[in-house]
């Protein structure tokens, strides 16, 4: 059993897990070292935290480590980031709670704060770059680290022991949990406001104070600008994640469940990007999802309902089997990771015909080919960070029908969404990508190139959508994004 100082009651026993145990030391703030769970509402790690500093009578710190070797991070995504940061900032200081800033390995960021620190709260990631600094930080920090899981509704552990075949094998146990994991978060009495300086992160500098110039702060840190910020379409942080909850409950959930899957239209929640930085909680969106599901008027309730449906069926079970698939499956992001049978199926006809093998890297990227379809969709990555969801699938199977081998095309894929997208990087990266190749699918009917993997084709998207209508939105977007338009 932990030290019972370390588990004050509040969130639930379930989200906690004791890295390192022992009894709070006797001098020093709780320090919460935020990675994973970028915000300051519905965040249970920050919660535990002040429930530790009211317990112990300690002031309450958050800091935060930014590297600018972030894994495939662009400038794109350290200013999406650096907005939300910035919200927290101000969020924080409203409740009395330090802040600081370091650039510098985050992990070693958390350490010098550990040495001021009676206990660290940590929040859960599960990329292994993120396992790894959780590691380090646990088996060298001189006073007892706390991690609290919140950026999934049902925490890993509970949910399954083991890689799960797909969606419906893992459905079901997710379903039988989900109840106890939606309890809001518990009002917490905070301990005594931090009125120091900042806190302790020597021999790191606080730079918290440069948030109010993102930009410059960015450019400071020296990372890849080749692929462009676009704060004018999707601004990162949590005010802005709200607004985009606040448009799916108002306008998008009563037509979701038919418009999310056509591209043409707008009728998508836009919030994959704010869950990958942790800006919205999962368990919160649930809440509040059911909550408009349950007090529609009687003439929208059926259309709610299905779009509440499909919404928690997207952010619940696809969501966090992606969050399965990267923490059960050790080589997660290689070819080597793909299911026996479809990467059998794809050598078989590896050496089938490929008429439209003929563009190498920079010319798909530039969406040189004959399907304006394709263009359309690597534009929408590439020039705005996004891309839609239904558009990603079929721009995954045309870049494996095209590519000289699957290895290949898997190589490609997952480069691409991850340097481009928003919320690329991510479990639902390596999962999505997967998918294209047979990941958390089964077989379908023999086809060249495919074999067995599911196949797509623009006859298919024409049937499904209005792809036409697709590019000429993507093409006003882009347009939008540049000022060509008001």
């Amino acid at each position: 059993m932990p030290h019972p100082a370390l588990t004050p009651p509040g969130v639930h026993p379930d989200r906690l897990r004791v890295l390192a145990d022992g009894a709070p030391l006797a001098a020093g703030p709780v320090v919460y070292w935020m990675q994973q769970a970028q915000r300051t509402r519905a965040n249970p790690a920050l919660t535990h935290a002040l429930a530790l500093g009211a317990e112990l009578g300690r002031p309450v710190a958050v800091v935060v480590g930014l590297t600018s070797a972030y894994p495939e991070a662009t400038a794109r995504a350290y200013a999406f980031l650096l907005e939300g940061l910035r919200d927290v900032r101000v969020a924080l200081a409203a409740r009395g709670v330090g802040f600081a800033l370091a650039l510098g390995d985050p992990a070693e960021v958390a350490l010098a704060a550990a040495r001021h620190a009676a206990v660290l709260v940590v929040d859960r990631g599960y990329l292994r770059h993120q396992r790894a600094w959780h590691e380090r930080v646990a088996a060298a920090a001189p006073c007892p680290v706390v991690q609290v899981e919140g950026d999934v509704v049902v925490p890993v552990d509970v949910a399954s022991g083991k890689a799960e075949y797909a969606a419906r094998t893992l459905r079901p146990k997710l379903q039988r949990a989900l109840d106890a994991f939606l309890d809001p978060e518990p009002s917490v009495a905070v301990g005594p406001p931090w009125t120091g300086e900042s806190p302790p992160v020597a021999p790191f500098a606080d730079v918290a104070d440069e948030l109010d110039d993102p930009e410059r702060l960015r450019r400071r840190l020296g990372v890849d600008e080749s692929v462009a910020p676009v704060s004018r379409l999707f601004p990162g942080g949590e005010r802005a994640a709200e607004v985009r909850v606040r448009r799916l409950l108002d306008e998008v959930l009563a037509s979701y469940a038919d418009d999310r899957n056509q591209p043409q239209r707008d009728g998508v929640s836009y919030l994959g990007m704010h869950l990958h930085f942790g800006q919205v909680s999962p368990v919160e969106l649930v809440r509040r999802v059911r909550a408009v599901r349950t007090a529609g008027a009687a003439d929208a309730v059926g259309g709610v309902a299905l779009g509440a449906a499909a919404f928690v069926e997207e952010l619940v079970v696809r969501r966090e089997l992606a969050v399965n698939h990267v923490e059960r499956v050790a080589d997660y992001g290689h070819y080597g990771s793909l299911p026996a049978w479809a990467r059998a199926t794809l050598a078989k006809h590896a050496a089938d015909p490929r008429p439209d093998l003929v563009l190498d890297d920079d010319a798909l990227l530039a969406g040189g080919t004959r399907d304006p379809y394709w263009n359309a969709a690597m534009l929408e990555m590439r020039a705005t960070g996004y891309q839609h969801n239904y558009m990603r699938m079929y721009w995954g199977k045309k870049v494996l029908e095209w590519s000289a081998t699957p290895e290949i095309a898997y190589e490609r894929l997952l480069r691409w969404n991850n340097r481009y997208l928003l919320d690329g990087r991510d479990p639902n990266s390596y999962a999505g990508v997967g998918w294209v190749f047979g990941l958390h699918d089964r077989p379908w009917v023999e086809r060249p190139i495919f074999g067995t993997v599911r196949y797509m084709n623009a006859a298919g998207l024409r049937r499904k959508a209005d792809p036409g209508a697709y590019v000429r939105k993507v093409e006003a977007r882009v347009r939008s994004l540049k000022g060509d338009t008001p």
